[in-house]
Formats: structure tokens, sequence, C-alpha cells
């Protein structure tokens, strides 16, 4: 009688392990601004944000700065219109951006019209390396930069 217990018990285990693996992607109360909820704030992947961070410093790190703090002035026009690399951490306004606005930055460049002189990556990156990136930027943000910008890319999905 021993071994079908055990048995049971170790499927059951099995069961609730896979049932709940899933379940890290996101933690916590769900997000409302505005009166407008949506669902919790993903977990960032380690790995992901890991090699985000290597990325970044092979592709934005010269222009971003190491520490993602962006150009001195970034916020003030160069001679030619165009403005300095803006910061990715939460001094900046990349937060305010959803996903697949960062993310289409990332593979076309900056807006020229807008004064955006960044280059398009999307021939170097993969998009999985443009997520991660993005993973990368995310883990330096604050709770409430976090949370907007999860906010406001949940309301585009």
């Amino acid at each position: 009688m021993r071994h079908p217990r055990h048995l049971i018990f170790v499927g059951l285990l099995v069961a609730i392990i896979v049932l709940f693996s899933g379940c890290n992607q996101q933690v916590g109360e769900p997000v409302i601004i505005n009166g407008i909820e949506v669902p919790p704030v993903p977990t960032l992947d380690a790995e992901s944000v890991s090699e985000g961070g290597l990325l970044y410093q092979q592709y934005c790190a010269g222009c971003h700065g190491s520490e993602l703090e962006g150009a001195p002035d970034w916020k003030i026009r160069l001679p030619d219109g165009s403005f300095p690399s803006p910061p990715h951490d939460s001094s900046g306004h990349t937060w305010h951006h959803p996903d697949n606005v960062l993310m289409n930055i990332i593979a076309k460049g900056g807006d020229p019209v807008n004064g955006g002189t960044m280059p398009g990556f999307g021939e170097q990156l993969t998009e999985a390396e443009m997520v991660s990136i993005l993973d990368f930027f995310k883990s330096k943000w604050g709770k409430e930069e976090r949370e907007f910008q999860w906010w406001v890319s949940a309301q585009g999905r």
C-alpha cells in the first residue's frame, strides 16, 4: 500500500510544480492607474537581464552611458536640432513609453523629425536580444517607473 500512495504523492507534487512553474511571470497586485487595471507587473527573467546588460554595454553604452545615465543636458537641443542621447534609468523618459515603441526605436532608430539621431539595430540584434536590452533597462527602474511602463505597455495588448 505504501508504494501507490508514494506514487500519488509524487504525481501530485509534479503536477503542482508544473502548474505553478509558469505562475512566477506575474507577482503582486494588479496595477491601477486612472481607474484602469492591468495585471501585475511581470517578473523579469534574470538571464534575460544579464544578457541585456552585456548587449547594452556592446551596442548602447557608448552613447547612453555605461550606467544608463545618458548625455549631460539631454533635454536641450544641439546646434543641429538633434537631442543628445537620453538616459535609460529612472531619470529619463524611456519608462514613459510602451514596449512596442521602445522595440521600434531599438530596431529602426530615433525619429529624425523629433530630433532623434539614434541608428537602428534591427539588422544587428534579434528580437529576443532587443527584449533583453529592455529587460535590462527595466531592472534599473524604480517600482513606480516599472509599474507605469508596464501599465502603458499592457494597454496596447
